[in-house]
């Protein structure tokens, strides 16, 4: 059994400059990740205050339309036949919002669901369509990216 002296624990000149610049490039390299994480966290607070903005644009036009319509209940023929354009100027708005943000539409109308993105939420009888193909969207779904982000709810046919 060997027995335990204190050189067995000292460290040479060379090691400890090795261990000295390591430690110093460390600090380095967790200075420059500080600064990274700052840097991106801010792009995120901008980012994040250019969406409400957006946002509130789009509140400002349903405030607007709400206004207008408790104001007026009873609409006169054109001011109904304009109220659908106006919902639709709306809901572009907002697809433009997330369109920005790289979210867009999923779209698999007259087509097989793609079950990975798709929710099958009823079928009806179809002689005239091959079996699942798409008859209906009920709810809209959207792709972040690559990743589905709300499947595409359908109706599908069957025979």
């Amino acid at each position: 059994m060997e027995v335990e002296t204190v050189e067995n624990y000292l460290i040479t000149e060379e090691q400890r400059a090795e261990l000295t610049a390591q430690l110093g490039r460390l600090l380095k390299r967790e200075l420059s990740l500080q600064q990274s994480c700052h840097e991106q966290k801010e792009i995120a607070i901008a980012r994040n205050e250019e969406l409400y903005l957006e946002i509130l644009e789009v509140m400002d036009t349903l405030e607007s339309l709400i206004s207008h319509l408790t104001q007026q209940p009873d609409l006169s023929p054109q001011q109904a036949k304009r109220l659908p354009k106006s919902l639709t100027s709306i809901q572009n708005k907002l697809l433009a919002i997330l369109e920005r943000r790289q979210v867009r539409a999923i779209d698999f109308q007259g087509e097989k669901p793609d079950l990975a993105c798709c929710r099958v939420v009823d079928c009806e009888v179809r002689d005239d369509l091959e079996e699942q193909t798409i008859t209906q969207v009920v709810r809209r779904g959207f792709y972040s990216r690559d990743k589905v982000l709300r499947p595409i709810e359908v109706i599908i046919a069957k025979q």
